[in-house]
């Protein structure tokens, strides 16, 4: 049982709210633990470690999961089981949000599974949990024993009437033009996630600095009031490291030999040589170190790392280009044919395939989290199989790769898709990369811009996406940014940051980092190099699709919305759906009716068929007036007396046999018969019903 008296809350202003920290109460057994409240809003983090490192391990097991329980909105979970299963894809990308800016502050040659887990135990709508997640991760590791240089901040941006606004409610949100979720130390930044409606780059940056005085709050308050009353003494670690003696000896044996094999533009020719001579250094080595194989081939990769860095700070690239320049492009777009849209964008040896499925808008992704519930009209999805990278692997389910970098594409997007008044389709792209070296998520953006283009959907404007990387001296604080970085830039440089935008403003960023956060001036640097980069590459694919196709693809739905008096709806859908059901079967098409009264008609082929079963909705939601003309078919007959003409589904009058001619009519089957087509006008409406008068009949 925990010691209470031992407990602790502390307290601090957050962004005009009253942040809350309970530390000793909750979960002892863990390394540090903390249930952090804001409003409404409680999270529960608690951070583990094991005692020993794993056997063998070359990388920083650290795993991170925020768990959705539904139960903090006060919900009951769908499906049989009626309990949370897999996490949602908004969990994943919390998580995600959560490891990005603790991971670099582990130090190195740490190889202990380390697990932080972050539970949303209450949820208030206008304070989301992300970044009280995110804090509460930061104090469970300065509490812990766990060795950590944090502590880290973290916070939401949003931008309203050009203020900038830390961490806005769901109705600021609505009008924000920038959604910044933004992580750091007190010194420096760590994480950026952002989405914006092309907003320029003084206001992004702007926004960066805005959260970053907030973060320096957090921090300090951790730092001098919750861990010098709460925290643990820090664990004594023997961390992993590689003996002196023998990185001197492969350094002397080894450093020329790669130096000489790194030495060529040709990524497979360099792939080819460097194998060998490592292969060469470790096989020099096995007889004298013969228990140390796995430091000789550390001490190799440092070498390759040192090598390949130094020779970008002299302006030398991997691939020969300088520092600005963008990988040849080429591109093409309409080579499915029976996909409404299709395109493949291909910078360097990085190749994305992507298509675009329009569909009804009841066709719209509903979601079930702790949000409020709602659709996603817009879907982006992102695959990356394994022989994009030349592995044999087996096809799997996304991971949270694939889901992190499918968000990032449609966030950048989104901003751009018409409102579903102008175009009243559900969107569905999917990314498929054939070949990755270096920045997959950027060139499904550019990708998916093409497809959407060729799918005819009229977004408002074509968004490009580059991926920035950077290498920096710790020692002298020199650094140099690189465009569109491949992949051996991106595994052995210090920074991942992708932008995406149109002409006129950012629409997305993404900031993963390796070293202990950035300064101002780097991002600063990073976005205006960035914004070059992305004019290129946007007027390249311009070359290739300039405009956005006038006609859809003769394979998907053409569809018209109109509106009704919802009074009417129960009118059209007739009693068990028959009349709907009437319409659908006589002219072809998809209906569906939205509460409000919203109509929308989808068919394939001939939009012919939507528009006429448009007519015989709006004739059924319509209220008869006296002079109305419509066109009916006689579905009763009474001989001396009249005919009766249904004009519209659930809806008849009769013509009286005086008003079927000028003339003298002796009996109606001298003018009409069953099931003939007529036109007539309503000249009566009356309790009896509604009488009508012959004006022509049509065959």
């Amino acid at each position: 049982m925990p010691n209470l008296e031992n407990s602790k809350v502390f307290k601090m202003d957050y962004a005009g709210r009253e942040l809350t920290v309970e530390i000793g109460k909750y979960a002892e057994q863990a390394n540090g633990a903390c249930l952090v409240r804001c409003g409404d809003t409680a999270v529960h983090v608690s951070v583990c470690m094991s005692e020993t490192a794993r056997e063998g391990m070359d990388f920083f097991p650290l795993s991170v999961d925020f768990e959705e329980k539904m139960f903090a909105v006060g919900k009951i979970p769908g499906g049989f089981k009626k309990r949370e299963g897999r996490a949602s894809d908004k969990a994943i990308l919390i998580s995600r949000l959560i490891d990005r800016p603790i991971r670099p502050l582990f130090p190195k040659g740490i190889f202990n599974d380390v697990v932080v887990t972050a539970t949303a135990l209450s949820v208030d709508p206008d304070i989301a949990p992300e970044p009280i997640a995110m804090i509460g991760s930061s104090v469970a590791l300065s509490i812990s024993d766990i060795p950590w240089a944090g502590p880290t901040g973290s916070v939401i941006v949003g931008c309203i009437d050009g203020k900038y606004v830390i961490n806005p409610t769901v109705a600021e949100k609505d009008k924000s033009t920038i959604h910044l979720s933004l992580a750091g130390t007190k010194d420096a930044i760590l994480m950026i996630e952002a989405g914006a409606k092309e907003v320029t780059d003084a206001e992004m940056v702007g926004a960066i600095m805005y959260g970053h005085e907030e973060i320096k709050k957090v921090c300090a308050w951790i730092e001098n009031e919750i861990v010098p009353v709460a925290g643990k003494a820090k664990r004594e670690m023997e961390l992993y490291h590689i003996p002196e003696d023998l990185d001197a000896a492969v350094k002397e044996y080894g450093y020329q030999k790669l130096y000489e094999a790194l030495d060529t533009f040709d990524r497979q020719e360099r792939q080819a040589r460097q194998a060998e001579v490592e292969a060469e250094i470790v096989e020099h080595f096995s007889e004298i170190y013969p228990e140390q194989i796995r430091e000789v081939k550390d001490s190799i990769y440092y070498i390759v790392k040192g090598i390949v860095r130094a020779k970008i700070f002299d302006g030398i690239r991997p691939d020969g280009r300088t520092l600005t320049e963008v990988r040849p492009i080429w591109c093409e777009h309409g080579i499915l044919p029976r996909v409404h849209g299709s395109a493949v964008f291909t910078r360097g040896q990085t190749q994305a395939l992507t298509t675009c499925t329009l569909g009804m808008l009841n066709e719209a992704q509903r979601m079930e989290g702790l949000d409020e519930e709602e659709e996603k009209r817009y879907m982006h999805q992102y695959n990356f199989p394994g022989y994009s990278t030349g592995e044999a692997k087996a096809l799997r389910s996304p991971g949270r790769r694939e889901i992190g970098h499918g968000a990032l594409a449609e966030r950048a997007l989104v901003p751009v898709i018409p409102e579903p008044s102008e175009f009243p389709y559900a969107i569905r792209v999917v990314s498929d990369i054939l070949s990755s070296n270096g920045s997959s998520s950027m060139a499904s953006v550019c990708g998916s811009t093409m497809a959407l283009m060729d799918a005819g959907v009229p977004i408002k404007a074509p968004v490009a996406g580059c991926a920035m990387g950077l290498v920096k001296d710790p020692e002298t604080g020199k650094y140099v940014i690189m465009t569109d970085i491949q992949g051996l830039e991106d595994f052995l440089g210090d920074m991942d940051f992708k932008v995406a935008g149109t002409d006129k403003g950012i629409t997305a960023i993404q900031m993963d980092i390796k070293i202990k956060g950035i300064s101002e001036e780097i991002m600063l640097d990073a976005i205006a190099q960035a914004q070059e980069a992305r004019k290129h590459i946007l007027g390249k694919m311009l070359e290739c699709i300039p405009t956005v196709n006038e006609e859809l693809s003769l394979y998907a739905p053409k569809i018209v919305t109109f509106k009704i008096n919802p009074e009417k709806i129960g009118d059209v859908v007739g009693k068990q759906g028959k009349v709907i059901n009437k319409i659908i079967e006589q002219t072809g098409t998809k209906i569906d009716i939205e509460e409000d009264g919203t109509v929308c008609i989808a068919c394939f082929g001939d939009v012919a068929n939507a528009k006429r079963a448009q007519a015989i909705v709006e004739s059924i939601a319509h209220d008869p007036e006296v002079g109305d003309m419509f066109v009916g078919v006689v579905v009763r007959i009474l001989s001396k007396v009249g005919a009766f003409v249904e004009f519209a589904p659930g809806k008849d009058g009769m013509v009286h046999i005086s008003k079927l001619s000028e003339k003298r009519v002796n009996q109606v089957e001298d003018v009409l018969n069953i099931g003939d087509k007529v036109k007539v006008e309503i000249i009566k409406i009356g309790e009896k019903g509604i009488d009508l008068k012959l004006s022509e009949k049509l065959n």
